[in-house]
């Protein structure tokens, strides 16, 4: 079940969402790495997070998927922003360096083949950061954000998801100890919250947050060998044709 760009922008545009941003923005913050030079991508609704990172990277673009709807972004000068299937995205092979994946995994129709399109335009040694509810976590059992909509997981189907697309899991995160609830005092104290959280590593957090590396080769199926009998040919004597005897013929 996907949710409306109109509600997304809604959300980011509340207090609550402003928390969310800023935590989810900070764990996301530890594994970028340097970008200079580098090509990115947001699939989702990413461009609460890729704004910051903008400036520093060659190129930046966000992708929306059809069915959610599309903002423009940036808000300023030329769009870096497209309405997609994020199943069959316009990009070439091997074109892009880093994708963040936001609001898109829980959704999307087709879990891996989403991760086989993003395995596809990733250049070799390519890394992504994807962003998911936490099936244990309050963020994934209340609609009142968006993270609550679609399949929610666990850390142990992330891993096995990750490498049946081909991706080898390097770095996890959790984030959002704090409850869903739109209530000032449980806003004003959200910072006490995820150092508690992440100090004793509870396993309410609302979000997981994993990074990987694409594999540089497929793993191939092992196909067994199918055998045909054959029939080789016998070559079995013939006998020897029998000898005639020829009488002598008695004259007249």
């Amino acid at each position: 079940m996907s949710i409306d760009i109109t509600d997304l922008r809604s959300f980011y545009a509340s207090p609550l969402g402003g928390v969310t941003r800023r935590f989810v923005g900070r764990a996301v913050g530890r594994f970028w790495g340097p970008l200079t030079g580098l090509r990115v991508l947001g699939l989702g609704y990413a461009s609460p997070y890729l704004t910051a990172v903008r400036a520093e990277c060659e190129r930046a673009l966000a992708f929306m998927p059809a069915s959610q709807g599309v903002v423009n972004w940036p808000s300023t000068g030329a769009s870096a922003s497209a309405l997609v299937d994020p199943l069959v995205m316009p990009l070439p092979d091997a074109s892009i360096d880093r994708v963040l994946v936001v609001h898109a995994l829980e959704t999307v129709e087709s879990p891996t083949e989403l991760l086989h399109e993003i395995w596809r335009i990733l250049t070799p040694g390519g890394r992504i950061i994807l962003v998911a509810p936490n099936r244990r976590g309050l963020w994934a059992r209340m609609d009142t954000t968006p993270f609550g909509y679609g399949q929610p997981y666990s850390r142990s189907q992330l891993k096995s998801l990750m490498r049946q697309t081909w991706f080898s899991p390097e770095g996890w995160a959790e984030t959002l100890y704090v409850p869903p609830l739109r209530n000032r005092f449980l806003l004003r104290t959200a910072q006490a919250w995820e150092q508690i959280g992440i100090g004793f590593s509870l396993p309410f957090a609302g979000l997981h947050i994993v990074e990987a590396t694409k594999q540089l080769y497929r793993p191939g199926a092992v196909r067994a060998v199918r055998r045909v009998a054959r029939t080789a040919p016998v070559f079995v004597p013939s006998p020897a044709p029998a000898s005639r005897t020829f009488l002598p013929t008695k004259g007249p």
